[in-house]
């Protein structure tokens, strides 16, 4: 009997530990440069990868984020991402990062989401207003002002933003636990679907006026990255 508690156990903190992995798996190699051609490939772990005898710097390497990005858009920011799309190197080492531009006196990166990884953003230019909400039910809200030096954590999965309060152009970079973190912007997502959600739907979800939601959903909504 004991030895069935045992088993029983056992199976159960294998379960629990595969259901609290936090970020991507981990590399069963020194790394796995990611290729599009599977005919020069010789490993498969995510994606199919480059034979590492031919791999090069290059592959691990990417230049231009000391050069400020045009925020001249709806929104008035600019997120410029580095991960495994732009350097192949990063393929299952499970971290990619950005740098975000905000334009002065209410530069904003929207409300939005990472689905597989948790940030890490740190200001080096500027004065940002940040937060995110938990889950349901309590929907609680954490906020803070940042300044320069200022690091904060948006956990994965959690709405989250970014909003410059200073009068001047405001510069974030930040880390994300994933080669390929995801972004989820929720205005977006939300009126800007294609196709379109149901306006009844949207209607009775946010208890607005169905002519308002189709004002939302007809206009053009900015993806900032």
């Amino acid at each position: 009997m004991k030895g069935v508690h045992f088993l029983l156990a056992f199976s159960l903190l294998a379960l629990a530990s595969s259901f609290a992995y936090a970020s991507d798996p981990s590399p069963l190699q020194d790394f796995c440069v990611a290729i599009n051609d599977p005919k020069n490939a010789v490993f498969v772990n995510g994606k199919f990868c480059k034979d590492p005898m031919l791999a090069k710097a290059e592959d691990f390497f990417y230049s231009g984020l000391n050069i400020p990005r045009n925020t001249s858009n709806p929104v008035g920011s600019t997120v410029t991402p580095v991960n495994v799309a732009q350097i192949p190197g990063l393929n299952t080492l499970g971290i990619s990062l950005v740098r975000v531009d905000y334009a002065p006196d209410g530069g904003l990166n929207p409300p939005h989401t990472h689905p597989r990884a948790t940030e890490i953003l740190v200001v080096v230019e500027g004065t940002l207003y940040v937060g995110f909400v938990t889950s349901n039910p309590e929907n609680r809200l954490f906020t803070k002002v940042l300044y320069p030096g200022d690091v904060f954590v948006f956990p994965v999965g959690l709405i989250h933003f970014q909003f410059n309060v200073g009068k001047s152009n405001a510069v974030a970079f930040a880390g994300l636990s994933s080669q390929n973190p995801g972004v989820i912007t929720i205005a977006n997502a939300v009126f800007g679907s294609n196709p379109a959600i149901n306006s009844d739907v949207l209607a009775k979800a946010f208890q607005l006026d169905i002519n308002i939601v189709k004002n939302l959903q007809s206009k053009f909504w900015w993806a900032n990255n």
